[in-house]
């Protein structure tokens, strides 16, 4: 992934192979680099309630070059040798490293990496699931940064002399807020928070064309939580043939999972990409309904990141009324070409 800047330029990979043994400590030394000109920063790349045990947290970390002269530093393909995360309490007090964290770090191993070029302002970011990193116990407030290794992570006492030195890159603050595990809802589902308000999302009595505009907007401002409150998840998987076929072949307890399972696919871009694409506009023009099911059709446009053009698509809701609330179960896509 790249920052929001110019494209990075990186190095070709490097496959040589650093043998790496966080017991025996460093070998070798870290480039230098002229730390005053680099930026690392940290921000969370999908702004959510977190709670103590469920979702992933994760932070998009970017190298900035504000100097005038290319910067360079080895990225390795398994992160947790190129970056640490740093979490304490609001009392000062570090929280543990993850133990899968530990037990890689503290075994030999191949550490496959890569030379990447920064150009002066340009910026290069990737985004890591702290989770990985720390041992998360209890729920509360804490305070997270990261660091960067540009001569990779060599063992605990060479990162902190690293650190103390100027010999690694370390980012901003970000505060955490850690919730006790969610209450499930009455389909096994974890009920989802208002990340604005704190409060419990619930669905209201809409009509066909608001729920549609909820929707679409909350996509736009990447609000999950509210993106998938109207969204009929069971319905939608059902689309699939193979999927249906499981869903039917499942206990009770199997399809929770596979519906927790599609909303991670959806969040992450992984199926239904017609669905959770964002659109740069959109125009409702059409509401039909009738007691029970309803159909609205909306005039999409989304902006191809790499093409000065703009896509248009016509897409057709399906929704039905249950208990007095109307629910996205289908839609229909129909390309209308570009402008």
């Amino acid at each position: 992934m790249t920052g929001n800047k110019k494209p990075v330029r990186a190095g070709l990979p490097c496959f040589s192979r650093l043998l790496v043994c966080c017991i025996l400590g460093a070998f070798g030394a870290s480039p230098a680099f002229a730390a005053q000109n680099i930026e690392l920063s940290v921000r969370f790349f999908d702004r959510r309630v977190y709670y103590l045990t469920e979702a992933p947290i994760l932070v998009q970390v970017t190298v900035a070059n504000n100097g005038p002269e290319s910067y360079s530093f080895r990225l390795a393909e398994d992160r947790a040798f190129s970056v640490d995360f740093d979490v304490r309490t609001v009392s000062n007090r570090p929280l543990e490293a993850a133990p899968p964290l530990v037990r890689k770090r503290s075994s030999y191993r191949q550490v496959f990496f890569r030379e990447v070029a920064v150009e002066s302002g340009e910026s290069f970011s990737f985004v890591e699931d702290v989770r990985d990193y720390v041992d998360f116990r209890n729920s509360g407030a804490y305070v997270l940064r990261a660091r960067l290794f540009p001569g990779l992570y060599r063992g605990p006492l060479a990162a902190q002399e690293a650190a103390d030195s100027g010999g690694a890159l370390e980012s901003n603050r970000l505060s955490l807020s850690l919730r006790p595990p969610s209450v499930p809802g009455p389909d096994g589902i974890p009920l989802e928070m208002d990340v604005e308000t704190n409060a419990v999302l619930v669905r209201e009595k809409l009509s066909p064309d608001e729920v549609v505009d909820y929707t679409l907007k909350a996509r736009q401002k990447s609000q999950w939580e509210k993106f998938f409150l109207y969204l009929d998840l069971e319905s939608l998987l059902s689309r699939d043939s193979v999927r249906s076929r499981q869903w039917r072949a499942e206990s009770e307890e199997g399809r929770r999972r596979m519906v927790a399972r599609y909303r991670d696919e959806l969040r992450n871009a992984v199926t239904d990409g017609d669905i959770s694409t964002i659109p740069t506009e959109y125009t409702i023009e059409r509401t039909s309904y009738d007691a029970e099911e309803s159909a609205v059709i909306v005039l999409e446009k989304f902006k191809v990141p790499s093409g000065d053009y703009t896509e248009r698509k016509r897409y057709t809701y399906t929704l039905r009324r249950r208990d007095n609330i109307w629910i996205i179960t289908d839609y229909v896509v129909l390309n209308l070409g570009t402008e």
